[in-house]
């Protein structure tokens, strides 16, 4: 028979699983905590807004006022949409394009393209910054959307090639020799067999790339002025006499998230697997 544990064993386990369930709730905490600040702020007035309190009457006067701005919920939704549309429009196709030729033909130097490619993700945005200005500053690109545009793709498209590569590395080769056998060329087999069976991932990267050009606020900051501004900028100026009104920018902020939690909501499966797939081969 096995001995039971002795008493010194148990307050050890005890104790650990006391510091787990500690540590996940002050973790959950502190990821939650801005959220719910954010959802309470936008259905106070200005006068609640700056208490701890958790009941109050709740009001939606901030909504209307954001929906009554026709600039906000114009121009600069306008803007965001754009850019972000356009990003996830040109990251697809080339990351798409990129990975499949890293992952099925060899030539020299792939795996130090491959290298190369990632260690751009590592790059910190304060570093490029002002390059990136000097840049559009000579071109002409300041305070337009393409600007916005060629940065967004520097950080999409290296995510998205590492995401579908894998993708590609986990799909057998025998399906495409099949396709081969059939008399499809190599176009043919990419277009019919290979990217249907990759749409888990293909949906991953472009909703990576939407939520990253969507919510992109440093780069946007610095580079767009009145023009080009997106949400994430211009609800940052969203102020009234005494300075900042928070609860009008936490309504906003609300807003905003609509597009993605809608997305969220209706790729989630695909998003589980593409992260599960894509980042294993």
């Amino acid at each position: 028979m096995r001995r039971p544990p002795e008493p010194g064993v148990i307050l050890r386990r005890r104790l650990a699983q006391t510091g787990e369930v500690i540590a996940t709730l002050a973790v959950i905490f502190f990821v939650a905590f801005p959220l719910v600040w954010m959802i309470l702020a936008a259905f106070k007035n200005q006068i609640d807004v700056y208490s701890t309190r958790l009941f109050f009457t709740p009001i939606f006067t901030n909504f209307r006022a954001i929906f009554a701005d026709p600039i906000l919920l114009g121009s600069h939704v306008w803007v965001s949409a754009l850019v972000s549309f356009l990003t996830v429009a040109i990251t697809i196709p080339l990351a798409a394009a990129a990975s499949y030729v890293l992952s099925r033909h060899r030539f020299r130097g792939r795996d130090t393209l491959f290298l190369l490619i990632l260690i751009t993700q590592f790059v910190p945005a304060v570093v490029v910054a002002i390059p990136f200005f000097t840049l559009f500053r000579t071109l002409n690109l300041i305070d337009t959307p393409w600007a916005l545009i060629i940065v967004y793709l520097s950080f999409t498209l290296p995510y998205a090639i590492w995401m579908l590569r894998g993708f590609f590395d986990a799909l057998p080769v025998e399906i495409e020799e099949a396709s081969f056998i059939d008399g499809c060329n190599e176009l043919q087999t990419l277009r019919h067999v290979t990217l249907p069976l990759v749409m888990p991932g293909l949906l991953v990267a472009a909703v990576f790339a939407f939520i990253s050009a969507w919510n992109e606020f440093f780069f946007a900051l610095i580079l767009t002025r009145s023009n080009s501004l997106t949400l994430p900028v211009a609800i940052q100026t969203i102020s009234g006499p005494r300075g900042p009104m928070w609860e009008q920018v936490a309504a906003a902020g609300m807003l905003v998230m609509v597009p993605i939690l809608i997305m969220s909501l209706f790729i989630r499966k695909y998003f589980v697997e593409g992260i599960t797939v894509g980042a294993v081969k």
